[in-house]
């Protein structure tokens, strides 16, 4: 049993699975950050606030001492929208990559065509003749 999962995952496929998830996890974090840090702060300057922070408040809370806001009830679009911004960066981006792999790869050369026969009815048309002999 041990031999036959020591061959299931040094199968290419599942190698270069891992490969691509960790890849993606950390290309993930560059583009959180690229968004988090330079795409959000120059948005928040519209709406002169943190982006993230960005909010439509149904229910206010209250301040307890330490000033922290207690039972608010919010809608965080702000971050949503932040979220929103990462996914549509990182799929254009696997998009390109995809593309750009399937353009280096050979094109397939298309199987040469069958030899071109005598059609049914020549055939036929031939066992006519020779059972007319």
């Amino acid at each position: 049993m041990l031999k036959e999962f020591k061959e299931f995952a040094m199968k290419g496929n599942l190698v270069d699975i891992a490969v691509g998830f960790v890849m993606g996890a950390a290309f993930n974090k560059v583009v959180s950050s690229f968004t988090g840090g330079i795409v959000s702060p120059l948005i928040g300057l519209i709406f002169n606030a943190d982006f993230k922070d960005l909010k439509y408040v149904i229910t206010p809370g209250t301040a307890n001492a330490e000033g922290v806001i207690e039972g608010e009830v919010a809608v965080m679009w702000g971050e949503f929208l932040t979220n929103v911004i990462d996914f549509v960066i990182v799929a254009f981006v696997m998009f390109m990559i995809v593309k750009g792999v399937n353009a280096m790869k050979k094109k397939e050369e298309p199987a040469p065509a069958a030899p071109a026969g005598p059609s049914q009815e020549e055939l036929l048309a031939e066992i006519r003749d020779l059972l007319k002999k």
